[in-house]
């Protein structure tokens, strides 16, 4: 095969597409119809819950529209880090999905479901043997650190969803992988090289966001010998050498180097050039195979999270907050050791936004001028009866604290919501992030076959 066709619906299953951009898309005879499922991006909360990141309702109209197109077109749907982070509950949510929406329509396929997550005392057994390594800033992995994890999944690479495709699956749901690896599976398959399919799949995960105006809608990759050729859906967005060039930097420390399972692909010589105003050929990317390393993840319970908003725009609070923050901490703390809580037993979070809220200590302003403040005050304790209690009094200090010149006698601060106190649960921290070696690239990921 000279060429081999991708289709990818959006950045993330759930987001959404314009219903004529599929319908583009599959004017286009594309070979295979797919989109990613999930990230790290949104934080630890859904590993570690087992919860979706997007709702069923989105998820269901998007799946709909792609099985239907799939089915009429005779291609298979890919769908990977199924739910958002691909652990056993996620994968499972969008099985059923899948399975309603046939019911509801009815659809007859061949669907495999791939496994991601890990057993412990699998993990355990390669830290022993000494193959896992932290990545750069990872926490200290012992047991302890995999029994205290909710869930550990592995970053699968192509191989999975080859076997799934050459076993005959016209639907592939699939737990956590490496975003671009459904789409470089696919393209592998028909025999195009590993450079390009890689780099179509690092494209493709995001799917029109390599287009101007970036938005959540359809991509075409067409991949062939020598390169990649990129084309937006919908004629409202154009693909550019600089806005494909641009997504090169998408989710890395360096736009070159993208470090895959089994390799990694060097976009250091690519060339980017216009074949219109709406679609760009991508040429000059290589692939260096490497040994087999796998990627994991896990996160475990850190506390129970409460939080409050407020905001202030008293000028002679705002010239001072420095020495007022720091007298409300100091209460605080006083008063929750009246009722037997101790700093140790909770973490306390002032993020003041229009001052340091995104950056933190960070950042390099350092004399605000804003006219007023936004506050979002967190407390994460070791039960949720201590962070409701500790951000209590965290609100009423913040409230009431007296500072130098105050005029106003009653509060400090305007609250936008009651109750201000707003119960969030569990909060999860990633207490793994390493890689496994030397191993091989399906014996981590089962597969199961089902006729639906």
């Amino acid at each position: 095969m000279q060429e081999y066709r991708l289709l990818s619906t959006s950045g993330l299953l759930g987001y959404g597409f314009p219903e004529e951009s599929l319908k583009e898309g599959i004017a286009r005879k594309p070979h295979m119809i797919g989109v990613d499922g999930g990230s790290t991006d949104p934080g630890p909360h859904y590993l570690g819950s087992g919860k979706c990141l997007n709702s069923k309702m989105a998820m269901k109209r998007d799946i709909a529209l792609m099985l239907e197109a799939a089915l009429s077109a005779k291609i298979p749907m890919v769908i990977s880090s199924c739910g958002g982070a691909g652990g056993e509950p996620h994968l499972q949510a969008v099985v059923d999905i899948v399975r309603e929406v046939a019911r509801e329509n009815g659809h007859r396929f061949k669907l495999a479901k791939i496994h991601a997550e890990q057993s412990k005392s699998w993990v355990k057994k390669k830290l022993a043997e000494g193959q896992i390594e932290a990545l750069k800033a990872a926490p200290h992995l012992d047991n302890g650190a995999i029994d205290r994890a909710e869930r550990i999944v592995g970053m699968m690479g192509p191989e999975p969803f080859m076997q799934a495709l050459d076993e005959g699956a016209q639907v592939v749901l699939a737990g956590r992988s490496s975003d671009p690896a459904p789409w470089a599976a696919c393209a592998t398959r028909a025999q195009l090289p590993p450079g390009p399919a890689w780099f179509a799949g690092k494209v493709l995960e995001c799917g029109a966001t390599a287009a101007l105006p970036k938005g959540h809608d359809c991509l075409v990759a067409t991949v062939q010998e020598d390169g990649v050729i990129v084309e937006a859906m919908n004629p409202i967005r154009k693909c550019t050498p600089m806005s494909v060039a641009n997504h090169s930097l998408h989710e890395n420390s360096s736009p070159c180097y993208h470090v895959e399972p089994g390799g990694l692909l060097d976009t250091s010589e690519c060339r980017f050039d216009a074949l219109s105003d709406r679609a760009v050929k991508i040429s000059g990317m290589k692939w260096e195979a490497r040994p087999y390393t796998v990627k994991l993840e896990g996160a475990e319970l850190a506390g129970y999270r409460t939080i409050t908003i407020c905001g202030t725009r008293d000028p002679g609070l705002l010239g001072q907050w420095d020495s007022y923050l720091a007298s409300v901490r100091e209460n605080i703390v006083t008063k929750a050791r009246a009722f037997g809580v101790e700093p140790d037993q909770y973490k306390l979070i002032y993020r003041v936004y229009g001052r340091d809220g995104v950056m933190g200590d960070w950042e390099p302003v350092k004399e605000s001028r804003s006219h007023e403040l936004g506050i979002l005050v967190e407390v994460i304790g070791k039960t949720q009866e201590i962070a409701n209690a500790v951000l209590s009094i965290a609100r009423v200090n913040t409230l009431h604290v007296d500072f130098p010149g105050r005029l106003c006698k009653e509060g400090n601060m305007a609250f936008p919501f009651s109750p201000s106190d707003i119960e969030a649960g569990p909060a999860y921290r990633f207490s793994v992030f390493h890689v496994v070696k030397d191993v091989d690239p399906l014996s981590m990921f089962p597969i199961e076959y089902e006729m639906v």
